[in-house]
């Protein structure tokens, strides 16, 4: 096993009515504090309706953490580049790379949400299509070539970036998936990463693990190009404790929302609980192997199981989330640190 990163995935999902710059600083401080633990990345998500996902530019998010944060790396998680001029996507991220001197990784995804894309005219299927047009676009501007182009929604004369990546290995890329393979498809066609987001929503996901790496290989195989398991990230939601009881305790902060917002707003089917106590919730997540409510020991299975259906991975994101209250979230990421990290290092 090569030494396995560990991460943040941060959305970050936020219950609304309540005052959004101080939680947008509570994410920030807990990027400081995920810095101090000695975590490897944390990633911003961006969205642009519901009222829960509150982060509209992960680019402007890490922007300002990079300067509280001096040692992390920073992913995208993701930039919807369907919804962008492919040129300005590249040219921002690449003045990313410049200011974080190196730590950014350009996490790409099509859009999650059908109401962000709606109030663009765009429809999923749209959407899904236009990421491939633009990542095309995207990955020959930061490999330094001028390109000429036009997709449904833009039109590129001769666009390049007037600056080279921060550091010679350039910027590393990472495709989103959810359940389906058409993220592992496209990204393997590239030779590029692949975060899979929904590596645990499901029973067919986790059992889709190793299936989606074959078709990253294939993938490259047919284009000539390699792909790197290193590259590869999986996410699954955690919050640990000392005890299994506290730890349950400290969910019912803000669990029922979670769910909630999963299931009515973000229209994910993997998330239909039965029943809507906490309780069920909590069992729903550790028996169902999505996630892992409980103690460390428990996370430590979860990861190995993980890495066992996979056949090894590069790094593991924890879902961010408001279960707990912030002083628990806290906790429960240092217990991670401490008493996670080792057995994977």
């Amino acid at each position: 096993m090569h030494k396995l990163r560990f991460g943040y995935f941060i959305a970050p999902v936020h219950a609304p009515g309540r005052n959004p710059a101080a939680a947008l600083e509570r994410d920030l401080q807990f990027v400081e504090h995920l810095d101090m633990l000695g975590y490897d990345e944390a990633w911003f998500g961006e969205h642009h309706s519901a009222g829960s996902e509150i982060i509209a530019s992960p680019e402007i998010m890490i922007a300002a953490a990079a300067q509280r944060a001096q040692r992390i790396r920073f992913g995208t998680g993701v930039t919807s580049l369907s919804y962008h001029n492919p040129l300005w996507a590249a040219d921002r991220i690449m003045q990313l790379d410049h200011l974080t001197r190196g730590r950014t990784i350009f996490g790409v995804g099509p859009g999650s949400l059908p109401t962000d894309s709606a109030m663009i005219g765009l429809n999923p299927t749209d959407t899904r299509e236009l990421l491939q047009d633009n990542l095309d676009i995207v990955v020959r501007l930061l490999r330094g070539e001028t390109v000429s182009a036009k997709t449904r929604t833009h039109e590129l004369f001769d666009a390049k970036l007037q600056l080279a990546p921060f550091s010679s290995d350039g910027i590393d890329i990472s495709v989103a998936a959810v359940a389906s393979p058409t993220g592992a498809r496209l990204a393997g066609s590239y030779g590029l990463g692949l975060l899979w987001i929904g590596a645990t929503l499901s029973a067919d996901g986790f059992n889709a693990l190793a299936h989606h790496w074959d078709v990253m290989e294939e993938r490259a195989d047919a284009n000539s190009v390699t792909v790197d398991r290193r590259n590869w990230s999986l996410c699954s939601p955690f919050h640990i404790a000392e005890t299994e009881e506290e730890a349950h305790r400290q969910v019912a902060h803000g669990i029922k929302h979670w769910f909630e917002y999963f299931q009515h707003v973000a229209a994910f089917p993997q998330m239909a609980v039965n029943g809507s106590e906490v309780k069920e919730m909590i069992d729903f997540i550790n028996q169902s192997g999505i996630g892992v409510i409980g103690t460390p020991d428990q996370a430590r299975d979860q990861i190995q199981r993980l890495w066992d259906q996979s056949g090894g991975f590069g790094s593991l994101l924890q879902l961010g989330h408001d279960w707990a209250n912030p002083q628990d979230s806290k906790r429960s990421a240092e217990l991670f640190a401490q008493e996670v990290f080792p057995h994977f290092q």
